[in-house]
């Protein structure tokens, strides 16, 4: 028996104890079996599509499970079908595919990001950990007030909340935003609004939305980094507003958009003003909200 990019795999003529013990108890199905597609050519069935489960079409890893007629699923799935197999139907004992947990072992396959850049080529049972962690899988939409689906690569994410997000585009270090409502007593939870900055070749999104902190309505604005974490740690900003005298002034790294901007909100990391102080800052009779933020963006000179 062939099998075509596999390394390490006993031949049918020189086989071991365990070997034999591991085909002995489980059916495995044949790997260089033939299928016939709508064209009537032979084509191979990838190791890869037999370690998808039938049932959730995720990788699966030990215990790998199969039925008595060598049917597999992952272990989670097993928990869901009600001890039947999903394929024929037969009522699933504690069976394990053994030898598909063997071949899964000896496979070393590329990271599923490598359109992104990705060049790592990882054992099949560390492949799924790199990826959760992987540098250049892909970012998810920070725009907020809204659960938008879309993901990708930041070039792509930048045109997406231009077009369509409608978000407004600066570039420059430097940012100064008035924000003006008339019903401000009336607004407990809302994004107000996101800016997007481009300075130093990266980009940066700064939030601004009112919500509740225990029984104290707030607003808060933030930072956050169109990046990883790491390379966020390069920057600093800081943001001021003021009225009446009086004025307050933070300063912090932008947090990374791995973190969603609730994460960031719930934490508490920006500039954070009670709606009562913000009402005096505006000035009036408190009945109106007018507040100016102004800030920067600078590079850590000690970072490279």
């Amino acid at each position: 028996m062939e099998l075509d990019g596999i390394d390490g795999m006993p031949s049918m003529d020189v086989m071991d104890e365990e070997d034999k013990t591991l085909q002995r108890h489980c059916q495995f199905p044949s790997i260089s079996k033939p299928r016939i597609n709508n064209n009537d050519n032979p084509t191979t069935t990838s190791v890869h599509e037999l370690l998808e489960c039938p049932v959730c079409t995720n990788s699966m890893y030990p215990p790998i499970h199969q039925c008595p007629n060598g049917h597999t699923l992952c272990s989670s799935c097993k928990t869901r079908v009600d001890n039947r197999c999903p394929t024929c139907r037969q009522e699933l004992g504690d069976i394990r595919c053994l030898a598909l947990e063997k071949i899964a072992e000896s496979l070393k396959l590329a990271c599923k990001f490598s359109t992104f850049g990705c060049q790592e080529i990882l054992p099949y049972y560390s492949k799924l950990k790199h990826e959760s962690a992987c540098y250049y899988r892909p970012y998810t939409c920070p725009y907020a007030g809204s659960d938008c689906p879309i993901d990708g690569n930041i070039p792509f994410l930048v045109s997406h909340l231009r077009d369509d997000h409608k978000v407004d585009m600066h570039s420059g270090c430097t940012f100064n935003h008035r924000y003006v409502k008339a019903n401000p007593c009336e607004v407990e939870n809302a994004t107000w609004m996101l800016t997007v900055f481009h300075c130093f070749g990266q980009y940066f999104c700064l939030h601004f939305e009112a919500f509740q902190l225990g029984m104290a309505p707030v607003y808060m604005a933030f930072l956050r980094f169109m990046g990883d974490e790491t390379d966020a740690r390069n920057f600093s900003y800081s943001l001021e507003v003021g009225g009446n005298g009086r004025k307050l002034i933070w300063e912090g790294n932008p947090r990374s958009i791995r973190d969603n901007h609730k994460k960031v909100r719930d934490s508490h990391d920006g500039l954070i003003i009670q709606r009562n102080m913000a009402l005096f800052f505006s000035g009036g009779e408190r009945k109106e909200l007018k507040l100016r933020i102004t800030g920067r963006i600078w590079k850590e000179q000690n970072k490279q």
